[in-house]
């Protein structure tokens, strides 16, 4: 029955997609793509591939921004993606602080497997593209297949974890041309 499903692609969002802030990013005006990640989302969607994000976002929790606000973020997101031919299908996302104990924070695991059960979807082997160890240890926890940028903070990851075995590119472009490759 899984035979016919098209294969998922897990994206981290801020650092992945768009370049992040240890301000947060706050609002659509901040929300800047990383250069070339809506044309790699593209590339992709076009190779069959469904896109999924999971991504943490605390400042929710920490009031710095609204669930609107959020989500005119990610329809500034969803727009770019398309103007290049590009789908992104599911955003998952945590609303919680670091210390609210909640399941759904990364490394946590519980957001992939909302998506798994969501899609009816085996997460054995499905690329989770990141930029930090806790995107690692994420799709580590479940079987997934972890990728590392060095966008964001992935050099930063990089550097300070350099026994980590993982697939790792400057960014989401050469990423998802790793990706297509192996199809």
């Amino acid at each position: 029955m899984r035979d016919h499903v098209l294969p998922y692609i897990m994206l981290d969002r801020d650092g992945v997609i768009n370049k992040d802030s240890d301000a947060y990013i706050k609002s659509p005006e901040e929300w800047e793509p990383i250069p070339g990640s809506p044309k790699a989302i593209a590339l992709l969607h076009k190779n069959g591939y469904k896109i999924v994000v999971i991504t943490n976002q605390s400042g929710l929790g920490r009031g710095l921004f609204s669930l609107g606000t959020l989500s005119l973020m990610h329809a500034k997101m969803h727009r770019l993606v398309e103007a290049e031919g590009g789908e992104i299908e599911s955003i998952y996302f945590c609303p919680h602080g670091p210390d609210e104990g909640c399941d759904c924070r990364k490394p946590r695991p519980g957001l992939l497997k909302t998506f798994a059960q969501d899609k009816g979807v085996a997460l054995k082997n499905i690329p989770f593209v990141g930029d930090t160890l806790k995107d690692i240890e994420a799709a580590v926890a479940v079987g997934a297949q972890p990728i590392l940028v060095k966008t964001g903070k992935g050099a930063k990851t990089w550097q300070n974890n350099p026994s980590i075995r993982v697939p790792v590119f400057e960014d989401l472009y050469d990423a998802a041309k790793y990706i297509v490759s192996r199809k």
